[in-house]
C-alpha cells in the first residue's frame, strides 16, 4: 500500500490518498478528507487500471472525476493521487514533490 497526504492549499484542507495494488493490474484508490469535494472524487474512482497513468491528461479517469467533482482547478490532489497509482504500480520512486511560493523583493535585489 501506497499512502500520500496532499495538503490542498488555501483551502485549509488535506487528504489522504491510500493506493493499494490488487489483482488484474487494478490499483484500489481510497480517499479520506473532509473536504466535500474530495470525498465525491474518491468515490468516483475506487478502482483504477494501471493504464490510467498512462492516458494523458485529457482522457485520464482521475482528471475526468476532477473535472466533475473538484471546483478548484489548481487543487494538487489529483496529481497526488496518480503519484500514489504510479508508485503502488512500481512506476517510480516515493519522492515528495512541492509547490513553493516565493516571495520577491520589491526593489528587484
Amino acid at each position: 500500500m501506497t499512502k500520500v497526504v496532499v495538503k490542498c492549499g488555501a483551502c485549509g484542507f488535506s487528504a489522504t490518498v491510500r493506493a493499494s495494488k490488487g489483482r488484474d493490474k487494478k490499483i484500489t484508490v481510497a480517499i479520506e478528507s473532509d473536504c466535500p469535494m474530495a470525498k465525491k472524487l474518491g468515490e468516483d474512482i475506487p478502482s483504477l487500471d494501471v493504464s490510467a497513468y498512462f492516458s494523458g491528461f485529457s482522457n485520464n479517469p482521475v482528471y475526468k472525476a476532477a473535472a466533475k467533482h473538484v471546483r478548484h482547478v489548481s487543487c494538487p490532489l489529483p496529481g497526488g493521487i496518480l503519484k500514489a497509482i504510479e508508485v503502488e504500480a512500481g512506476l517510480n520512486v516515493k519522492r515528495d514533490a512541492t509547490i513553493t511560493f516565493v516571495k520577491e523583493d520589491p526593489e528587484g535585489s
